[in-house]
Order: C-alpha cells, then sequence, then structure tokens
C-alpha cells in the first residue's frame, strides 16, 4: 500500500484523483493539502465525499506531508508546484505534478510563455513527461512526473502515429480544440461566469496558447524533426470534455484505409486509446479515462478527431496511469 497526498485538494482535477484513488487497492490517501486556513473536512470542500473519505485538509508543508506520504501528486496551479517540488524530492518523496511547471524542457521556453522566472531548473531538467502511450520506459523509475496538458494530450495522441511515420507536413498542421468550462478550473473568472460562458461558444489565446510549445515539444521528439502547429482552443458551454479537430498535409497521396491503419498499428497494445470507424462525442469518453480518435481524408487532406474527458484522461486518470507506472502496477488499475 501506498500512502499517497493530494494537494490542491479543492480543485476540480483532485476531486476526480481522489474517487479514483478510493479505489485503488494498493493506494491509500493520507493527505489533503489546500491553501484555505480553516483545515475543513474533505467532504465539506466536496459533498459528493461525504461518506466515502473523512480527511481533515492540512497546509501545504513539504515536510509534514512527507513525513506521512511517499507519493505526491500536485494539482496546484502553475508557479505554486515548483515551490514545492524541490523540498518534497529532497524529502525522498516522489511526485507526479497536474500543473505545467515541469512540462516544458527549456526555462526559457517556461519564462517565455509563462511570463513567469522558472525558480527550479535543476528538477526541471530532471522531469519525465508523463503520457503513458508515448514512453520509453522512464516514467517507471522517475521521481518526478510532469502530467501532460489536456489539450496537449488531445491533440498529441491524435498526431503522434503520424508524425512519427513521417506521413504528413509536420510544419503546418492546424489544430481546432473546444473544451468544456471545467478546463479553466475551479476558481472564479469572469470568462466562466454563468452569464458570460452558457449558451456561446468562444476562441480564446489565438496564437498564444501556452500549450503550444508542450505540443511541439512532444510531437518534435516523437518525429525527431521540426514541428509547427497553428493551436486555436475554445470554451464551449458544457461541464466537461474536449474535442479537438486536426488538419493536416500528407507528404504523398494516403488512402483512408492506410490512415485507420497507421493509427491501429500504433495503439494496438495501447489500452485507454480507441481507434473509431464512428466519429467521435465528447459523449463517448466523458467519466472515461479513454482518448477516442478517427480519422478522415477530404480533399487529399487528413483531418483528425480526438475526444476525452479534460479531468480525467486530460488530468487525473493520466496522473493514475502514471502512478500505476511508477509503482509496478497494471497500467489500467482502478481506471477500467
Amino acid at each position: 500500500m501506498t500512502k499517497v497526498a493530494i494537494l490542491g485538494a479543492s480543485g476540480y482535477s483532485a476531486l476526480e484523483l481522489i474517487k479514483i484513488l478510493l479505489r485503488h487497492p494498493h493506494a491509500q490517501i493520507s493527505v489533503l493539502g489546500t491553501r484555505r486556513e480553516d483545515n475543513p473536512d474533505i467532504a465539506e470542500v466536496h459533498p459528493v465525499l461525504k461518506d466515502r473519505l473523512h480527511l481533515e485538509c492540512t497546509s501545504l508543508d513539504p515536510k509534514e506531508i512527507a513525513s506521512r506520504a511517499e507519493c505526491v501528486f500536485l494539482a496546484l496551479p502553475h508557479k505554486a508546484s515548483m515551490a514545492l517540488v524541490p523540498e518534497l524530492m529532497e524529502q525522498g518523496c516522489r511526485v507526479i505534478d497536474l500543473s505545467a511547471d515541469y512540462r516544458l524542457t527549456d526555462s526559457a521556453v517556461y519564462e517565455q510563455w509563462y511570463n513567469t522566472p522558472h525558480v527550479d531548473p535543476v528538477h526541471l531538467s530532471q522531469a519525465v513527461y508523463g503520457l503513458p502511450e508515448i514512453d520509453d520506459g522512464s516514467i517507471a523509475t522517475a521521481q518526478l512526473i510532469a502530467n501532460p496538458g489536456c489539450y496537449p494530450t488531445s491533440a498529441i495522441l491524435a498526431l503522434a502515429p503520424f508524425v512519427q511515420s513521417d506521413c504528413i507536413e509536420s510544419t503546418d498542421i492546424i489544430i481546432d480544440s473546444k473544451s468544456g468550462v471545467s478546463g479553466a478550473g475551479r476558481s472564479l473568472k469572469l470568462t466562466t461566469h454563468f452569464p458570460e460562458c452558457n449558451e456561446s461558444v468562444a476562441a480564446y489565446a489565438i496564437g498564444m496558447h501556452r500549450h503550444t510549445p508542450e505540443i511541439e515539444q512532444l510531437l518534435q521528439r516523437v518525429g525527431k524533426q521540426a514541428v509547427e502547429v497553428i493551436f486555436t482552443p475554445h470554451l464551449i458551454p458544457m461541464d466537461r470534455g474536449i474535442l479537438t479537430t486536426i488538419y493536416a498535409n500528407p507528404v504523398s497521396p494516403l488512402q483512408g484505409k492506410d490512415a485507420f491503419e497507421i493509427l491501429e498499428s500504433y495503439y494496438q497494445d495501447k489500452p485507454f486509446v480507441r481507434v473509431m470507424e464512428t466519429l467521435p462525442s465528447t459523449k463517448f469518453s466523458v467519466g472515461t479515462n479513454y482518448c477516442d480518435i478517427s480519422v478522415r481524408m477530404v480533399r487529399g487532406r487528413l483531418v483528425i478527431i480526438s475526444c476525452l474527458d479534460n479531468l480525467i484522461k486530460g488530468a487525473a486518470g493520466a496522473a493514475v496511469q502514471n502512478f500505476n507506472l511508477m509503482y509496478g502496477h497494471s497500467e489500467t488499475l482502478a481506471l477500467i
């Protein structure tokens, strides 16, 4: 039994993480940390947990957390994680960070896109990007996992087979993504205020969304070549789910059946990617750890569709996949 801590326990991703770990036979939730000063019971923060988990939330003190947990999940905003990771790792904890603080390998790129200095470049160089479907074996032995972003997961999983097979023009990719409102987190914001986002669809951060370099970085690693994407996210008036539509040009003529074969071959032994003949819908993947992918050929171009639950496959579920690989469990444990 591995004792785990979840910091940032008041958020949506943390709630999903708690629910998954409560059914995990080899994980015991021993610490829940929040930045609140009143130390509420977790069922006061998330009433859905009443009679399922009785545990008082505590402050984010690394030494206290390390004394009570072996593995720490950080469901904190960017900047907050890198303030805690050095001492947690010094205390011997293994860390799975759901924020963006350790996803980009170059601190200068992080500083450019997040407009803040990276204060922990030492551990940044040690972090392993935790997308289990694209794992070279590093996850199992890692002390620090950078859990992928939700948008990048939907885009990378859809594109990786085609970038690796070198069958598309890797510097001419268009990614159009739409996300439910929970992707913006639980903190109050004008754009996610109900009268602002209900019955409305809006693009945002065009050409400057922070997930752009994350997508390019991983695809460059997969394809061993330059990758450039135009990534445009949209906020849609539903609670959860991401639908991503990708447009790419083949380097030579490609048939629809060949595109399907590329996807199916790449993911044949990956339990959480479903290659579908049917066009995916967010309804198919909500509440699950699956990423559903399909592809069509339209006027000689690839149109790839992927869907996932941003709170599970895009956050908490992927974190538990990583936990399972780190501790030698079946990758699907507690997730199916």
